[in-house]
C-alpha cells in the first residue's frame, strides 16, 4: 500500500513508524498562499509517480496538509481522479512511547 504524505512530518520517530507499515510517498507542500491553490495542488499530485491505473486499483490513502484549504483542493482533486474520498490518515502529536523499565 502506498501512502500519499502531503503534511509536514513533525514527529521523525512517527513517520518512520508508519514508513515501516506502508510504502510512503511524500509530497512536498510548500505553498504561497496568495497564488490560487488548485492549480498547485493538481502540480503536486501531476508530480506523483503514480501509474494511471494505481489510484483507481490500489488503496490509496492520504496524509492531507494541514492548511484546510488546501486539503479541500487535494481532495477535490484526488477525488477527481480516482473517483471516490480517499481514506485520510491522521497523524497526531504523542508523547515518547518508549517505556523505561528498571
Amino acid at each position: 500500500m502506498l501512502l500519499l504524505n502531503v503534511a509536514h512530518v513533525s514527529q521523525l520517530a512517527q513517520y518512520l513508524m508508519v514508513a515501516e507499515m506502508v510504502r510512503v510517498m511524500d509530497i512536498p507542500a510548500q505553498l504561497d498562499t496568495r497564488q490560487p491553490f488548485a492549480p498547485r495542488v493538481r502540480a503536486w499530485l501531476d508530480g506523483a509517480v503514480l501509474t494511471p491505473v494505481q489510484p483507481q486499483t490500489d488503496p490509496l490513502p492520504v496524509n492531507l496538509p494541514s492548511l484546510n484549504s488546501t486539503a479541500v483542493c487535494m481532495l477535490a482533486e484526488l477525488h477527481s481522479r480516482v473517483d471516490h474520498v480517499p481514506a485520510i490518515v491522521r497523524l497526531r502529536k504523542v508523547a515518547d512511547c518508549h517505556s523505561h523499565r528498571s
